[in-house]
């Protein structure tokens, strides 16, 4: 028989065990140099370490709340910014600043990319060393301050120099959408994710129109361009604030979120074999991703499609008002085009999250959109005003592929060096696309631009074929991993910060 006090006694004393437990597992030394720093959350958290479907569901939607609506904006301006310079071109900024001279306003336009390749290494390197929100901030609230300098320039020349500067500040802010993207979301979610930041290219475009007309119309001492910029650099640097203080930069230091939210958020990405995050630079990952022939395959899917962002982002307002259409009304009929290529950017990754295997055809049926119009711009007579207004707005198709090829890149890539500069490297085919893209549309062509449609269907081609090599490689190498007996796990997830190349566990997404 026990005594009242001797039950009380072994009470205190499983307490006592139970609350040196905790601290003991509190007090255990994480190594994040080698391995991933969602250990940290693992190895504190002392509740139940299983859920429900029900618990992930409504943590999944409070991620979603939560990130997506700054991801959105952010990406919503950047993009404002970027197709600011072909509306911009409407109300005087060719003629104030000399830019129908040769090649100056394609080289206005193309001169951005440069800096954009200057700027990304640095930029996704101090977002891996750094607390992602206050880099991300720090870049926004210099990029808004450079874009209302636009408004002072009085030369070709000035330009250059703003562009080139505008573009090595922006740089940072799509490669670190995808870090952040690739540390809240499961390989399966990803995509779709994606395409919600990256539909805003073409919903922005919906509105911006309506706010540059309104702008247009100013009649003020300065030109309306002008005014374009200084609101759109002012609204920037106010939206910046609004990334340092409310955006949740990860599952490890998110803020507003309980201890059992945490470790579901951070436990569930185990199924991803990609970490989360490691703030520690590993050269031996970069080796790894130069020689990595998928990663080339993916720089050179980004360099061939996005070729055709040059008539969309620099031309579409021109090629409209060729047809015809004023200078005002050129600027309205942007916004269907706005809205069909939203739409594309946002079926396309959510048919990516339904259907898996679907990835690398979504990114070749998407191009082949973008390849169709093309040829119409490229065959059909100015005559045929509503054919060419038809290829016009299905013109920027691959932006749905775009938004699925981030995903893959991703998704496929484990360690979080290699995932880091692997992100920023796919960036810079893009930013070589995008520099090409313009300066193949030549003024003395205008307004049939025979060369740029040529390059655009070339280039828009060989990307189709990429993307049919990349899911065969891919598959390839499942296939292989699956015959040699280890089958795909996740117990090593966040041990060693593997690469995907080195985890036999890991499986390439399709």
């Amino acid at each position: 028989m026990v005594s009242p006090r001797e039950k009380e006694d072994l009470t205190i004393g499983k307490s006592s065990n139970l609350d040196e437990l905790n601290e003991l597992k509190k007090s255990i030394t994480v190594d994040t140099i080698h391995n991933d720093e969602a250990l940290k959350v693992l190895s504190a958290y002392t509740g139940d370490q299983s859920w429900t479907a029900e618990e992930e569901k409504k943590l999944t939607k409070k991620i979603d709340r939560r990130l997506l609506s700054i991801l959105c904006v952010t990406y919503g301006l950047q993009y404002y910014d970027k197709a600011m310079l072909s509306q911009a071109a409407l109300f005087g900024l060719r003629t104030d600043l000399a830019l129908t001279v040769g090649l100056r306003y394609s080289l206005s336009a193309a001169i951005f990319y440069p800096g954009f390749i200057v700027g990304s290494y640095p930029a996704i390197l101090l977002a891996q060393r750094y607390p992602i929100e206050k880099v991300i901030f720090a870049i926004v609230l210099l990029w808004g301050l450079c874009l209302m300098t636009t408004a002072a320039c009085t030369n070709h020349q000035g330009l250059y120099v703003q562009r080139f500067f505008l573009g090595a500040l922006e740089s940072g802010v799509s490669p670190g959408w995808m870090l952040v993207v690739g540390s809240w979301y499961k390989k399966q979610e990803q995509a779709f994710r994606m395409g919600i930041w990256y539909s805003m290219t073409g919903y922005v475009s919906i509105v911006s129109p309506l706010i540059n007309y309104g702008l247009g119309h100013i009649s003020g001492s300065l030109s309306p361009w002008r005014y374009m910029y200084i609101v759109a650099g002012a609204v920037t640097v106010l939206w910046a604030f609004v990334i340092l203080f409310f955006m949740p930069p990860d599952p490890i230091r998110a803020k507003g979120f309980t201890d059992r939210e945490r470790y579901i958020a951070v436990a569930r990405m185990r199924v991803n074999n990609s970490g989360v995050r490691n703030t520690h630079f590993k050269i031996e990952q970069v080796w790894e991703l130069l020689g990595d022939g998928k990663f080339w395959l993916t720089f050179g899917m980004a360099l061939t499609m996005l070729v055709a962002n040059g008539p969309v982002s620099t031309f579409t307002p021109i090629i409209i008002n060729d047809l015809g259409f004023s200078g005002l009304n050129s600027l309205l009929l942007v916004m269907p085009a706005g809205f069909v290529i939203g739409t594309i950017e946002l079926s396309a990754p959510f048919i990516a999250m339904k259907i898996k295997g679907m990835r690398a055809y979504l990114v070749a049926t998407t191009v082949s959109g973008t390849l169709l119009a093309s040829l119409l711009l490229w065959k059909l007579p100015q005559s045929a005003t509503g054919a060419k207004l038809f290829a016009v707005y299905i013109l920027a198709s691959y932006g749905g592929g775009y938004a699925v090829l981030m995903s893959m890149v991703i998704a496929n890539t484990a360690g979080y060096t290699k995932r880091s500069v692997g992100s920023s490297g796919m960036f810079v085919g893009y930013c070589l696309g995008n520099f090409m893209g313009p300066l193949v549309f030549l003024q003395s062509e205008k307004p049939l631009y025979t060369t740029g449609w040529i390059v655009t269907v070339a280039t828009s081609a060989a990307c189709i074929v990429l993307a049919l090599i990349y899911r065969w490689v891919c598959a390839k190498e499942n296939k292989k991993r699956d015959a040699s007996g280890v089958m795909e796990g996740y117990e090593h997830a966040f041990e060693d910060d593997s690469t995907d190349m080195k985890n036999p566990q890991f499986r390439y997404t399709l």
